[in-house]
């Protein structure tokens, strides 16, 4: 069956939403989104209901269910990755925290050569135009409030939260009101993409609102098989998809690739776009020669610091097989109680050195000890904070195995391989325990569950990370940005196209020339807000130089309050 369309998107998920939705807005042009997995329904609960988030992931209903090669300087481990194979992406079922990253992020991006269009002025306007921040005063300059992403703030009421905030002001960090604000650094509460007691994924936003346009089609459980590169610019494109065990043929005028960092390279490659003798070496013809495609990996890596509670604060019994009944049936009757919510209500930003320019370190509080998986430590009361390190320099890779589409990549990520990692690593473990050994934490600290007394030196430190720690599930910049004279460069910044073609483009997160220092859903999304503008031919939106805390620039201890 063939099908023509002057759009192709691939991929529905946070950016892949948003194009189909942006680029359909005027009507003129036929655009259709294909997306791997089902769709995102409205009676789904694991994905509808926020604090259901441990569950979808490792389900093949939802995840593509990847994982590394087995990481050299990790025991030899496999570090399992999630992947949302659903309408809505990663954003239908990863943890709803809604972080744009440091200014400092974007002036890096914008500082590397060609990439002058995304320093932070630039980005600035565009986050502003996908928030609907309610909880942050109309007039805040910094902060969006009529964007389709609507986020709530916090609230963070739970009195463990308030006694982390102060500890962390009493070991010398800073109370700061919006992370997403004029300054990052500091501890408070977070943004969530939850609205009303329910999940906020992109395509809810901005997807299934567009899809009442008669110009955009958007199909599910659609399989692309690979792309058909016509001619060295690739002045006509077609692919390849299956779809209920047929195999369709789409001619499209471009084709937008928006996978993911994990998909993204995985289908150039399997296009012939890459390292022409890796290509070879797995019976694929190569066609463009971008031996950037697959390298520059770079992800988060995280530990959950687990401590029993001596009071009967924490959220612990909610886990409780007995109580989930009640829980579920207050959700499904008005979107309230412990299910309506993402429980990463707070946590903070740090830097673990006085060389960090600004925050290297993050930290995710959660008034119950539960593991991403599900598995809650065996205390009655419990919290934990997950941390890790924001801009390590350990670079992984990624490669296709085999020309079998359906054949996961290989991957490795090389966490722990450096230095500077390692130092960090040890740092921020010690950053947490100098946190949590302060006056404010001593009524609720029952003592270290996770890792325990027993770990103390850089060695056992280092050990433990090895051993325990899992991805924050941030993988990105397999495709980086950059000129074409950069030889590992994919994408041109100022076109979104893969160098040496006309008609293909990226704009997912592989698109990252570096992770930034928060979750990357949110930069994910600014990223195609600011694309679709591109792709258009739209003149982009102004500038915004506003200024934003720095260390060393702005007094350390301005406005640092308790409370």
């Amino acid at each position: 069956m063939n099908e023509s369309y002057d759009i192709v998107v691939i991929g529905a998920g946070s950016a892949g939403s948003i194009l189909g939705d942006r680029l359909s807005e005027d009507g003129t042009k036929s655009v259709l989104v294909l997306e791997a997995g089902r769709s995102d329904y409205a009676w789904d609960l694991l994905i509808q209901m926020p604090a259901a988030l441990p569950f979808p992931a490792g389900k093949s209903l939802y995840d593509w269910k990847y994982e590394s090669d087995p990481e050299p300087y990790m025991n030899g481990r496999r570090i399992k990755h999630a992947r949302g194979k659903v309408l809505g992406g990663s954003s239908s079922i990863n943890g709803m925290i809604y972080q744009r990253g440091n200014p400092k992020d974007y002036e890096r991006w914008g500082a590397d050569e060609g990439m002058g269009t995304w320093g932070f002025a630039h980005c600035l306007p565009y986050f502003k135009r996908l928030e609907n921040a309610l909880g942050t005063d109309k007039d805040d300059k910094y902060r969006g409030h009529d964007g389709p992403i609507k986020l709530e703030k916090g609230p963070a009421t739970n009195p463990l939260f308030k006694a982390f905030f102060n500890a962390a002001v009493e070991a010398g960090h800073y109370r700061t009101p919006d992370v997403n604000g004029f300054r990052q650094e500091g501890f408070g509460p977070f943004d969530k993409h939850v609205y009303k007691g329910r999940r906020m994924s992109a395509s809810r936003a901005y997807l299934h609102p567009a899809m009442k346009r008669k110009n955009l089609t958007v199909k599910t459980r659609a399989f692309v098989q690979h792309i058909d590169i016509d001619g060295e610019k690739a002045r006509g494109l077609g692919l390849t998809y299956k779809r209920n065990g047929k195999e369709h043929y789409v001619k499209a005028g471009e084709v937008i690739l928006s996978g993911g960092a994990i998909n993204t390279p995985q289908l150039l490659q399997l296009s012939g776009v890459g390292d022409p003798k890796h290509l070879r070496s797995v019976g694929v013809q190569p066609k463009v020669n971008l031996p950037g495609v697959g390298e520059n990996l770079q992800d988060h890596l995280e530990v959950y610091i687990q401590h029993a509670c001596p009071l009967p604060v924490s959220e612990q019994p909610n886990l409780k097989k007995t109580k989930m009944p009640w829980i579920g049936l207050q959700w499904l009757l008005g979107r309230k109680g412990p299910a309506a919510t993402n429980h990463f209500e707070g946590g903070g930003f740090a830097r673990s050195n006085e060389d960090a320019d600004y925050p290297n370190l993050m930290y995710h509080f959660l008034p119950v000890a539960v593991r991403y998986d599900g598995r809650k430590a065996p205390v009655e009361h419990g919290f934990q904070v997950h941390i890790g390190p924001m801009y390590s320099d350990a670079r992984g890779s990624l490669k296709i195995q085999s020309n079998d589409p359906k054949a996961h990549p290989s991957m490795v990520y090389n966490y722990l391989s450096t230095e500077q990692d390692r130092r960090e690593w040890v740092e921020a473990v010690r950053v947490t325990r100098e946190i949590m050994s302060q006056p404010a934490m001593k009524p609720y600290n029952g003592g270290e569950i996770s890792p325990g007394s027993s770990v103390q030196t850089e060695q056992e430190i280092l050990d433990w990370v090895a051993e325990d720690a899992e991805t924050a599930l941030h993988p990105s910049c397999t495709a980086k940005m950059g000129p074409a004279s950069d030889p590992m460069a994919v994408v041109d910044p100022k076109t979104m196209k893969v160098h040496g073609l006309d008609n293909l483009r990226v704009v997912d997160a592989s698109a990252m020339p570096y992770v930034t220092n928060g979750n990357i859903h949110a930069p994910v999304l600014m990223l195609a807000e600011k694309a679709a503008d591109i792709i258009q031919g739209k003149k982009p939106l102004e500038p915004e130089h506003l200024e934003y805390y720095q260390h060393g620039v702005h007094p350390a201890d301005a406005g640092t309050v308790k409370g």
